[in-house]
């Protein structure tokens, strides 16, 4: 019996989707839930699984196609897989590909090995339990860049690429759904928003001292780190309660205001920006906090985090710290209004008491819509996360 697959339904907010690579052409065996194809949409990689064990007759669609909504990608002959593949010889070439390692590729880091024709095998994988990075990918072109014999071509577009001394080529590709996604909202927000930021510094050694002193034993019990990124979801709640506007969205001519907390935590992935969601985060401990931030996290670098897992948001949370960044001016995630940025913790000479001292400081911006928020409330908005972080225990206490 022939069945067809097809597009999966797409949420309500995605028009389409491009297909992005084949992982099997007319005649491959398949079993049930083996991924056939993945699927890119403005936001996330899909992948299309096998509804059952068959042999695939034939592919609809080409790579780089646009698809919809039920729209069918192949057909699929049902039975044993032995008995319907086609004759050969002998099945020994199909596993001579970079199956060993093929459940531990991304689909964006699948399509880098596919599109540079590499065997997965021969890649060192630097993260989580032996998983090929992009990065692994391009250090590994790199490297047959420099050897003699290693002529390949690098046809990914967001691959780095060896230059020839005095060349002046130049190289067009065409920006990923993702990156053109994040290109249009960010020029809608400056076009539709009011946006200014300002700025403040925070003393986070009761933090640090806070976690030093806990850290062994909140591992233990939760199974998950004592990171800053709970404290800073906290101290932001507590400071959302405070100045429930910073928490508001404008829509038309009113002004929406929020009377829940869905924080937004930027994660930045090989495809680009992405922003989970810590749903009714000022219902969740710190453990619950620094556990979903590091699945989204995983997920979101993986390709396998859900649509509905980065919608939605009534405020977010950037940290440019953990690439060096010092200060900076963050873009807002319309239609929220506004936005925190985290930077570098950088000891410095500060005055306490009247004594000189070095402290762990850090800058933060808050860059706000100036049409429902006034300075007065983004100032005493980040006052009121400083006071937080510089003494958790009033997050405690409600104070």
């Amino acid at each position: 019996m022939t069945i067809e697959v097809r597009v999966p339904q797409l949420p309500e907010s995605v028009a389409d989707a491009t297909l992005v690579a084949w992982h099997k052409k007319p005649g491959d065996p398949v079993q049930r839930d083996e991924n056939l194809v993945d699927l890119e949409t403005d936001k996330v990689v899909l992948e299309v699984p096998a509804p059952t064990a068959g042999v695939i007759r034939e592919l609809k669609v080409d790579n780089g196609a646009t698809v919809t909504s039920g729209q069918v990608l192949a057909i699929l002959e049902e039975g044993a897989v032995a008995a319907a593949a086609p004759k050969k010889e002998a099945p020994q070439p199909r596993a001579a590909p970079s199956a060993p390692k093929a459940e531990k590729l991304s689909p964006s880091v699948r399509r880098m090995v596919e599109e540079n024709k590499l065997d997965a095998r021969q890649i060192a994988g630097s993260g989580r339990d032996g998983r090929i990075t992009k990065s692994d990918v391009v250090d590994h072109l790199g490297q047959q860049a420099t050897a003699p014999a290693a002529k390949q071509p690098m046809t990914a577009p967001t691959v780095a690429r060896a230059v020839t001394p005095g060349s002046r080529a130049d190289r067009r590709v065409p920006m990923t759904r993702l990156r053109a996604r994040i290109a249009e909202r960010m020029v809608q927000a400056q076009a539709a928003q009011a946006l200014l930021t300002s700025f403040n510094e925070v003393d986070l050694k009761a933090v640090q001292d806070l976690r030093a002193r806990y850290k062994e034993r909140f591992e233990k019990a939760h199974g998950v780190r004592l990171g800053l990124m709970s404290f800073f979801v906290k101290a932001s709640v507590e400071a959302l309660k405070r100045f429930p506007v910073v928490n508001a969205s404008v829509d038309g001519d009113d002004i929406v205001y929020h009377e829940f907390f869905d924080i937004g935590v930027a994660v930045s992935t090989d495809r680009g920006l992405m922003v989970p969601v810590l749903r009714d985060a000022d219902q969740m401990s710190f453990a619950q906090i620094e556990r979903s931030v590091a699945e989204y996290a995983g997920k979101a670098r993986e390709g396998t985090i859900k649509l509905e897992e980065l919608t939605g948001g009534t405020f977010s949370i950037t940290n440019g710290g953990v690439f060096g960044s010092l200060m900076s001016t963050p873009i807002v995630n319309s239609p929220q209004s506004a936005i925190l940025g985290m930077h570098k913790i950088q000891d410095r000479p500060m005055v306490a008491d009247g004594q000189v001292v070095v402290r762990p400081m850090m800058y933060l911006a808050l860059t706000y819509d100036h049409r429902i928020i006034d300075g007065r409330e983004a100032v005493q908005f980040l006052v009121a996360i400083k006071d937080c972080l510089e003494d958790p225990a009033r997050m405690v206490v409600g104070v």
